[in-house]
């Protein structure tokens, strides 16, 4: 009888395995098609998604729809505000002390998209921050966001803002 389970166990198991296998060539196989070229522009569209909502997030609604594009358990580390762990604190942080005062424009030229393989993707550049009630935009940072898709969704789930600093002149 045992001898009976463990072929049973061994039958069961080489069909998880080919099940896993075949999963893994299919993404693989869609992680393939994408180009570098193509993530960059999805994560391009992603990164102006994102920002926007962040923009205009003095209308509540828009906080809302931001908040979507951050996984729960986003950490976001801030070289001069420090760490949150979680997506309400962060989008805590953001209602009290940017919404209706700052606005984000990323610099143009300065975004970067590595692939993470089976995962998402890494987004760095540099941002700059201006104030909503002068128009002038006070200072420079980096920034590095990690993005990963699941199901054909998008979300951040790393974020670091970092080297702030005056903002260039134009």
């Amino acid at each position: 009888m045992s001898a009976v389970r463990s072929r049973l166990a061994k039958a069961a198991l080489s069909g998880s395995m080919a099940t896993v296998l075949l999963f893994g060539a299919v993404e693989s196989a869609a992680a393939a098609e994408r180009t570098p070229e193509q993530l960059t522009q999805v994560i391009d569209a992603l990164d102006t998604a994102v920002f926007d909502t962040f923009n205009t997030c003095a209308d509540p609604a828009q906080l809302v729809k931001h908040a979507t594009y951050f996984d729960e358990a986003v950490e976001f580390y801030h070289d001069n505000g420090g760490v949150t762990w979680t997506r309400d604190e962060m989008i805590g942080r953001t209602r009290d002390n940017v919404c209706g005062h700052y606005r984000r424009e990323r610099v143009p030229g300065t975004l970067e998209v590595f692939p993470i393989k089976g995962f998402g993707a890494i987004a760095q550049g540099t941002h700059r921050f201006c104030a909503l009630s002068t128009g002038t935009c006070e200072g420079e940072a980096d920034f590095v966001m990690i993005w990963r898709e699941r199901d054909g969704r998008w979300q951040v789930t790393r974020v670091l803002s970092y080297g702030h600093r005056a903002a260039a002149a134009p």
